[in-house]
């Protein structure tokens, strides 16, 4: 019975000291996680040439290479920077 007792108490504080360095380990990473300061000034947003929105001069020569006519091609542009897929023209 005395042999029972000493591995019970001996695994326990074992457990503990186990816990207890895995926590340790681990709150560092929390800690700098929670500090993490956000980057300063307005955050801008690079979009590719490739990808929408396109310029809406880009859009008007397109539309006149697949054969539009110039007012055709302008109503088919506006209708695409209503969807968001063209930027609006610099007036």
């Amino acid at each position: 019975m005395p042999v029972y007792r000493m591995y019970r108490m001996s695994v326990v504080p074992a457990a503990v000291v186990a816990i207890g360095a895995l926590s340790a380990l681990s709150l560092p990473a929390v800690a700098q996680a929670r500090t993490a300061v956000p980057p300063a000034g307005p955050v801008v947003h690079v979009v590719p040439a490739d990808q929408p929105p396109f310029p809406y001069a880009d859009c008007i020569s397109a539309a006149k290479k697949n054969g539009e006519s110039a007012a055709h091609a302008k109503w088919h542009c506006d209708e695409l920077v209503k969807k968001g897929w063209v930027k609006p023209p610099k007036r």
